[in-house]
């Protein structure tokens, strides 16, 4: 196996551009292409299809990819391990929640211990996110679920109650509480499939014999919540991301009685990666 054929695989895989991935491994594109073209060669393998100078990976490439994100990521907690006692922290971590209210404080804690370090968060729901870490796309996840998998590693971070959320100006007096029995009576707002919310609620309301029927499917929390704002129906979340909109407002589930458990989590076989370790310390 050659190093550098590798490697030049692995950027022109991970940016799917030889250009791109020449720029950042500081190398010309020829260059790169050349190890990418022996790799093949010397394998008798087709790892990127080239059509009308767009590439895509072939199966055995992103397999291949997946190994290599492992392979390089051994290589950089070797160099950790060496450079162990040194205070600071630097490189890239990568987050993916459910809902940024459960991670906030401990983001600034640990940007502030190590402000030298470039952190990314991108929202999913429950599926993506323990797909992402799987695949080696983000280091650490937070879920509605406390059994995302016995590959995973979980910190429970508290439960929270579900409830209903409505605009101010789609009810016409005030709600003290409403039943999932009555739910038929209005237009229901609901997150996409593999959110956790949804599947609780759709669940309980089937053990009740309830059939639930969304007038409005929303990709992501964000989204509808804010088409529940324009008053075009009723959602549900966790009370702990309800937020602060005062367009809105909860209304509890007097007969669900369901709660959300929201969990950090990560994969065991990544436990000992320092940035991973350096967060959960924080």
């Amino acid at each position: 196996m050659n190093y550098s054929q590798i490697r030049a695989f692995h950027y022109v895989a991970l940016t799917r551009g030889f250009s791109s991935a020449a720029e950042l491994m500081s190398l010309t594109q020829p260059a790169v292409s050349e190890q990418v073209r022996k790799l093949e060669s010397d394998h008798d393998i087709l790892l990127f299809n080239r059509e009308r100078k767009q590439i895509t990976l072939t199966p055995l490439a992103e397999e291949l990819l997946l190994t290599t994100k492992q392979f390089f990521e051994i290589e950089g907690r070797i160099d950790d391990l060496l450079s162990e006692n040194r205070s600071s922290l630097e490189g890239h971590l990568r987050i993916m929640v459910d809902s940024a209210f459960h991670l906030s404080d401990r983001l600034v804690r640990f940007h502030k211990k190590f402000p030298g370090l470039s952190i990314s968060v991108q929202t999913g729901n429950s599926e993506e996110i323990v797909a992402c870490l799987r695949n080696y796309d983000v280091e650490i996840g937070v879920v509605g679920s406390q059994a995302p998998g016995s590959d995973m590693q979980v910190h429970s971070l508290g439960e929270s109650p579900i409830v209903a959320v409505a605009a101010k100006s789609f009810l016409t007096q005030p709600m003290e509480c409403l039943n999932l029995a009555d739910l038929g009576d209005y237009p229901l707002v609901l997150r996409e499939k593999g959110s956790k919310t949804r599947l609780k609620l759709e669940e309980r309301a089937a053990e009740m014999g309830i059939m639930l029927n969304p007038a409005i499917v929303a990709d992501g929390r964000e989204a509808m919540l804010e088409i529940i704002s324009c008053g075009l129906g009723v959602g549900f979340v966790s009370n702990a991301e309800f937020g602060h909109d005062p367009r809105l407002v909860k209304i509890p589930l007097d007969d669900a009685n369901l709660t959300m458990s929201e969990s950090l989590i990560y994969l065991k076989q990544r436990a000992d990666l320092r940035i991973i370790r350096s967060f959960i310390n924080c």
